[in-house]
């Protein structure tokens, strides 16, 4: 008998998240697995809810032998606003079910539904990973990801660049900016209050603070802030995760005056340069919505869109959750938030962004 079906009747439970042995377990497996993200380590599913209160969860599929073979990441995210949904993985860009066997990700995929049911969630979201069988919708046109080689070296990397971009970032060079890069409190402090800033100029909600300063202390040296500063200030930053050789600029944006300088080219060629000097040999430049200004941005870098496939399941007789900000139904809020004063969206914009996942 063949592996394949070895496989499928494969028995899938729930993992122990607080078992150093069994994480271990996972994370080894994850690692080694084509399509793995960092989304999907049992690290990133404990700093989320260490750091937003949404609770984790990891189901795991093992073969007849006790070997795993699948296993899917999952927060239970939501809010009275938004509603509730089983999603893998919270506040991710990634996640989904990895599987040795289309019949393990079916598995999975109907025990994630089930575990949805029974903890009241209408709503089973799953980013990437493996395309479920039965029930799902597939939506492949949406969302698509950025990613390619390091160059071997730092004149490599800029002529590697379009040229439109190459000679933004060749003005950047005269801007007098500088650069820091680590993990401590100094690096977090500088890289909140210039992404609160950031995402409340694009009109949402800014993350905890408790979620970037869970995520660095899980990560530990897998994890680190780069920002540009002008004059001593900070105008741009970054914190980025390295998996696998990769580095994922993950939170990421700069202020008003950033845009003249152009520090946010600035940050990432920067930021290309540090990663080649860890030893990374890819630049994940994440997800982003087809035709966004995001989309275009990284388009603009060399990078060709690689598309996504999500996954949803809704209870019949339920709407799909809806927290996309290009909804319509969302555009008069977005413009009330962009005029808010920062400390007032600093405040609010925790305990609304909590139920977004």
């Amino acid at each position: 008998m063949n592996a394949p079906l070895l496989h499928d009747r494969a028995v899938v439970r729930q993992a122990d998240l607080d078992a150093v042995e069994e994480v271990a377990r996972i994370e080894s497996w994850v690692r080694a697995q084509p399509g793995a993200t960092p989304f999907h380590l049992p690290r990133w599913l404990n700093a989320v809810e260490r750091g937003t209160g949404n609770r984790a969860y990891c189901l795991l599929a093992e073969s007849e032998t006790g070997e795993l073979a699948g296993m899917v990441p999952l927060h239970r995210v939501g809010s009275p606003l938004f509603g509730h949904a089983l999603v893998s993985s919270g506040f991710a860009v990634g996640g989904g079910i990895l599987a040795a066997s289309q019949g393990v990700a079916d598995r999975l995929a109907d025990a994630v539904w089930t575990l949805a049911v029974a903890r009241k969630c209408p709503t089973a979201e799953l980013r990437g990973g493996a395309t479920p069988h039965g029930g799902w919708t597939i939506q492949g046109d949406a969302h698509a990801n950025f990613e390619r080689d390091l160059a071997a070296d730092e004149e490599a990397q800029l002529l590697a660049i379009p040229r439109k971009q190459r000679a933004e970032i060749r003005k950047s060079l005269d801007n007098g900016l500088t650069v820091e890069t680590g993990n401590g409190g100094r690096d977090l402090d500088w890289h909140y209050r210039v992404y609160a800033e950031s995402v409340r100029n694009l009109g949402t909600p800014v993350f905890p603070r408790a979620l970037m300063a869970e995520t660095l202390k899980a990560f530990g040296g897998d994890a680190d802030i780069l920002t540009v500063l002008h004059d001593g200030r900070p105008v741009a930053s970054v914190l980025s995760l390295y998996f696998n050789g990769a580095v994922m600029p993950y939170w990421g944006g700069g202020i008003w005056q950033a845009r003249a300088l152009r520090a946010n080219d600035f940050m990432y060629f920067a930021l290309m340069n540090h990663a080649r000097r860890r030893g990374c040999t890819r630049f994940d430049f994440g997800r982003s919505k087809v035709d966004s200004g995001a989309y275009f941005f990284k388009k603009n870098w060399g990078f060709e869109p690689e598309p996504l496939s999500y996954s949803t399941r809704t209870a019949d007789g339920t709407a799909p959750r809806d927290v996309n900000p290009n909804s319509a139904k969302y555009r008069a809020v977005i413009a009330a938030w962009q005029k808010l004063p920062l400390p007032v969206a600093n405040l609010v914009g925790p305990w609304i962004s909590r139920g977004l996942g």
